[in-house]
């Protein structure tokens, strides 16, 4: 692991980085991400023959991440455009495993948890830093988007874990997941937690919280509203590209050249 310096955007390196500034609004649209992930893939499912939804998810997944690897650095539409894409296909991913292969949710989630370890083992041992700040050369960002795929299935699982295994529901799970994603924000501001393991541990957990929220708001299973997953997947659809017009905007106004590091606020869990 990094230190607390390691998140600054003083260093060349940083300057080619291909993954965004994580600032209040990356968080807000993560999960907007990925809780629209999951209901669109439902969706998908539901309407479409599931050999047509998942084939047509794996290739629009694959086209997003070859369009991210090509571009030289961050660009705010092909980057969340291949968010979306790993949200829909882990899902689908995800689904697979315990409907269709039968692994039970709470040896699945254990199987995710220790494949998103080994990864990130990986990635620490080839690159010595797990900082998202440093994704700036084909193996980093393999190991970055990699370690993404994972998080969301491992996210997808893990509520559904917690909603069904556990007989918490949709709307608890939510409520779990909440209050999960503030104690490494709360550690990493009152602890000194390492800001790079606040990251990424904020990070898994924005995948259970959008998913169960958005769960709870469309299906019809546990203690769902029923609003449908077609209408709560535009619900989350439309300000998450709304926010993300608005970040293009501002990198186009204003170009990420940093000539100076952070503040504090502008690390890991920027608020």
């Amino acid at each position: 692991m990094t230190n607390r310096a390691a998140l600054t955007d003083s260093s060349p390196l940083s300057l080619l980085a291909k993954v965004p500034r994580i600032t209040a609004m990356f968080w807000v649209i993560k999960v907007l991400s990925t809780g629209m992930g999951e209901t669109f893939s439902d969706f998908l499912v539901m309407h479409l023959p599931p050999l047509v939804a998942v084939g047509g998810g794996l290739v629009a997944f694959v086209v997003s991440l070859v369009a991210q690897f090509r571009m030289s650095r961050y660009h705010v539409w092909t980057y969340w455009t291949a968010v979306v894409m790993v949200a829909i296909f882990g899902t689908m991913v995800a689904d697979i495993v315990d409907f269709v292969v039968g692994i039970p949710l709470g040896i699945s989630t254990v199987m995710f948890l220790l494949l998103l370890a080994g990864v990130l083992a990986l990635w620490y041992r080839a690159e010595r830093t797990l900082d998202v700040h440093t994704i700036n050369t084909r193996r980093r960002e393999g190991f970055y988007w990699t370690t993404v795929m994972v998080t969301f299935a491992l996210g997808t699982i893990a509520g559904d874990f917690t909603a069904a295994t556990l007989h918490l529901g949709f709307l608890l799970s939510s409520v779990l997941f909440a209050v999960a994603i503030t104690v490494p924000a709360l550690a990493w501001r009152w602890a000194r937690l390492n800001a790079v393991l606040a990251f990424w541990a904020a990070y898994v957990v924005t995948r259970p919280l959008g998913a169960s929220l958005t769960d709870w708001l469309a299906s019809d299973h546990n203690d769902g509203l029923n609003l449908g997953t077609g209408w709560i997947t535009l619900a989350s659809a439309v300000p998450m590209i709304v926010l993300i017009a608005v970040l293009a905007r501002r990198v186009a106004t204003v170009p990420e050249i940093i000539t100076a590091g952070p503040r504090r606020s502008e690390t890991a869990l920027e608020s």
